[in-house]
């Protein structure tokens, strides 16, 4: 969310941001929040004045009723009372527009760093960088599900009618394989200086509508019936929430931490959960990193979380790349986002796996997330990074890892966590 005085002295660059979003339905408000803004300061401004004129009168009846005048103390009381009924429509007018003023200022866009691409949706995304070579074996890998059932890894038929489409069962070898990655790269980003947490897995309004924009959250969010409490649909949303309303020490920044949890999303608007695949789910888990910072720092940091997610799946030997988010592809809050794709040998193109962004102060400017400083406060920069979410993790390594005889080789990073098994092999029948 913008600060109202930004969009005040600078109405031209929030209208030529929101083009660069492609979201020109939204240029009116911008209009409309100046209006109201210029409404709600000349309303402060008579409020403040009739409490100006309601000590004024105070001195003044208190020495008129000292001169025995109790008719002119009468007409003054009379005065204030006509004061104090209009402060009253005042003040419920002022809460009015403000609550009109915030609705607008929560979808106006955040302003997107210079360096972001210019396009309309994910198919202008631009290619970053890649890290390892793909490789296209000579023989043919069959799909994810299949991979899984041939080690008797995963049921989607119980599933469904247990909980419908888009939940599945994952046993044995895919089943430790799964946490095995999870424990790994929750070690990965503890050796890099990042502090582990099990955060709450439903979170209130406040926080849902605090890191996230009405849209996101619409498309995401499962609410509980009859309870002010969504489920989390990453665990970033819990993260940042732990840091609501408070005012940070400068000198304890930054904080960066990663976090384990599981994963709830409706996928509204996916175009329908797969009924076979494990690709786009209702429920999954993952490994996450979020960082707070000072805002000089955040642009230091977005490079290093994303390198950080390179450097897992590179280290379990599957191949990625990256890819600059374009204008129209960013969520609302987000100042600048690239994601990550893994290769996919069996479609022999990349596909997303993580996605790390940089919200600037957007975050915390809804939840109160503020720094004490040497020159005074200021709000902190936030910013999240997927370290590894199975089952896409897993799809990548099966395909990556996945032998003509049907074996899965396991990465010498990953044996620890597996029981030092270095070859997973498919059950017979």
């Amino acid at each position: 969310m913008l600060d109202i005085k930004f969009v005040r002295n600078n109405p031209d660059a929030v209208k030529a941001n929101i083009e660069k979003k492609f979201q020109h339905e939204k240029l009116g408000l911008v209009d409309e929040v100046l209006a109201l803004d210029i409404l709600n300061r000349e309303i402060k401004q008579e409020v403040e004045a009739l409490r100006a004129d309601k000590n004024r009168y105070s001195k003044e009846i208190g020495g008129l009723m000292a001169k025995g005048d109790k008719e002119g103390a009468e007409k003054i009381k009379a005065k204030v009372e006509a004061d104090a009924a209009r402060m009253s429509v005042l003040n419920a007018q002022e809460r009015e527009v403000e609550a009109k003023i915030k609705k607008i200022m929560m979808t106006i866009p955040n302003i997107i760093d210079d360096s972001v691409p210019i396009g309309r949706d994910d198919s202008e995304n631009v290619e970053v960088e890649r890290f390892l070579e793909p490789k296209v074996p000579d023989f043919e890998i069959p799909y994810h599900t299949d991979i899984m059932e041939s080690f008797g890894g995963i049921d989607l038929d119980s599933a469904r009618k247990v909980a419908g489409n888009g939940f599945y069962y994952l046993m044995g070898d895919i089943a430790r394989l799964h946490s095995a990655v999870l424990s790994y790269a929750r070690d990965f980003m503890i050796d890099r200086g990042f502090t582990y947490c099990v955060p709450p897995f439903m979170i209130r309004s406040e926080v849902v509508t605090g890191v996230m924009s009405f849209a996101e959250m619409d498309a995401m969010m499962y609410k509980i019936e009859g309870e002010d409490l969504y489920l989390i649909g990453t665990s970033e949303h819990s993260m940042i929430g732990k840091f609501i309303d408070t005012l940070l020490n400068e000198d304890d920044l930054p904080y960066t931490m990663t976090s384990y949890s599981p994963c709830f999303r409706k996928e509204k608007g996916a175009h329908g959960v797969e009924e076979r695949g494990v690709y786009r789910i209702h429920q999954f888990e993952k490994q996450e990193m979020i960082v707070v910072c000072k805002p000089q720092d955040s642009m230091y940091w977005y490079d290093q979380l994303w390198k950080n997610t390179v450097d897992l799946f590179c280290s379990m030997e599957i191949p990625v790349r990256t890819l600059e988010c374009c204008s129209g592809d960013l969520a609302d809050l987000k100042v600048k986002s690239v994601d990550v794709e893994a290769w996919s040998p069996r479609q022999q193109k990349y596909f997303e796996i993580g996605s790390c962004s940089n919200l600037g102060d957007a975050q915390a400017r809804r939840l109160g997330i503020r720094v004490r400083g040497e020159e005074g406060k200021y709000f902190a920069h936030t910013l999240n990074n997927t370290v590894a979410a199975p089952p896409r993790m897993l799809i990548a390594f099966l395909e990556n890892h996945l032998q003509e005889d049907g074996t899965v080789t396991i990465p010498e990073v990953l044996q620890p966590y597996m029981g030092k098994t270095q070859i997973l092999t498919p059950k017979k029948g």
